[in-house]
């Protein structure tokens, strides 16, 4: 599924933590963000990690995880921070932070190669993550859909888009899935 950089998901998404002005200015501004230490491909171990980041995880273990290049979200109500792939890419993931730790993970736009524990891989029909993980808590946000599977630690949320998974993402329990 490929969609622009104005694509209609995209921009739903992005709206509020992660505003498309502030990953344009991240892409425009600072090509050295392909440097990132994303994995490739990352991984949501279901309620624990994204790519290695995990709820409660510090500003310096997020630095030690993903790299030392990212952007931050100037107009978020909470300190978000992303990294991409490759320069003008919006492909990668993102954190916000309440205070100084991790409160909530998540992809950007279909990473290509990332998957979850249960072998589900972005890109999939509804209908094999309902197969593997499923009939879970659906949540209609504007725009997207997101399924979301508790946990103890953490809710692993699953984001779709024209019925595919479109992205994965890491939440407080209880919190809202919805940007």
């Amino acid at each position: 599924m490929a969609f622009s950089l104005a694509g209609r998901f995209g921009c739903r998404l992005l709206r509020g933590r992660l505003a498309l002005v502030a990953l344009l200015a991240l892409a425009l501004s600072s090509p050295a963000a392909a440097s990132a230490a994303l994995p490739d491909p990352g991984r949501l171990v279901a309620g624990q990690s994204l790519g290695g980041v995990r709820l409660g995880m510090t500003k310096a273990g997020v630095r030690k995880a993903w790299g030392k290049v990212f952007g931050r979200c100037r107009s978020c109500q909470r300190e978000t921070w992303y990294f991409t792939y490759r320069p003008f890419e919006p492909q990668g993931a993102g954190v916000v932070f309440s205070g100084r730790v991790v409160a909530q993970a998540f992809t950007l736009w279909q990473p290509d190669g990332w998957r979850d524990d249960a072998g589900l891989s972005l890109g999939v029909a509804e209908s094999e993550l309902t197969r593997l993980r499923g009939s879970l808590p659906r949540r209609e946000c504007s725009g997207y859909t997101a399924l979301v599977l508790r946990g103890q630690r953490a809710d692993s949320v699953f984001y779709l888009d024209g019925g595919k998974l479109w992205g994965f993402g890491l939440t407080r329990p209880g919190s809202s899935p919805c940007a």
